[in-house]
């Protein structure tokens, strides 16, 4: 059985997993001092390579974060098993960017190099249950005495409709939501520390589960 460390290991997948470590600032070759946020990104192990003729479409199933094989279901075991892979604690499938990958090779974060835009796919922040203003960036209303309307939300549209409209900004539950971020850059990728440098913001707290691809938009520009 092949295991994530005496995979074959390929060169030319930009797609990875990774936890969200936090963030911080380094300095540019030309100077600048710029805000990033540290993905400890890989290795992933390609758990299995689904094809047209088998499964009806093309992907690469990437398993990251190796477990014991007691930590994961009945069906999973024999699935791990059937496949001849070690589990993982966390199974993505990707449909871009994998051609000439087989199962049980393995991606690091080698692939990537400074200058390449990636799109970052996290689950975001939840803040529970929150008010028009922090969730929707409402204005409030007077802070003088007798306003009576400080926080909550005023007048939101026809009142003889008898139900809320669908897409009425109101209170409610906020966060927690799949969120994707497009065409960061890549700033740094270190292979002997597993740990890939993104320009800006990721969704995520810290430790959350990242997925990190080949930018879209880089793509259909040929970058």
């Amino acid at each position: 059985m092949l295991s994530p460390c005496g995979a074959l290991r390929t060169r030319n997948v930009k797609n990875i997993l990774g936890r969200k470590v936090g963030m911080t600032s380094v300095f540019t070759e030309d100077g600048r001092n710029v805000p990033v946020t540290v993905i400890a990104a890989g290795p992933c192990t390609v758990v299995e390579r689904r094809t047209k003729e088998k499964n009806g479409y093309d992907a690469v199933v990437l398993g990251f974060e190796s477990v014991k094989r007691k930590r994961v279901t009945r069906p999973l075991a024999g699935h791990f098993k059937k496949l001849g892979v070690e589990p993982a604690r966390f199974l993505r499938e990707f449909r871009r960017g994998i051609d000439g990958v087989e199962a049980g090779e393995s991606i690091t974060v080698s692939a990537f190099e400074p200058g390449d835009r990636v799109d970052v796919v996290g689950v975001s922040k939840g803040h529970g249950f929150s008010g028009g203003i922090k969730r929707h960036n409402f204005r409030g209303g007077g802070a003088s005495h007798g306003s009576m309307i400080h926080r909550q939300p005023a007048s939101n549209g026809d009142t003889n409709a008898g139900r809320t409209l669908k897409g009425s900004r109101r209170p409610g539950h906020y966060g927690t939501d799949r969120t994707t971020l497009q065409n960061l850059e890549v700033v740094r990728a270190d292979a002997e520390r597993n740990v890939l440098l993104v320009l800006g913001a990721v969704p995520g707290g810290k430790n959350a589960l990242v997925m990190v691809s080949r930018s879209v938009k880089a793509a259909k520009a040929g970058a």
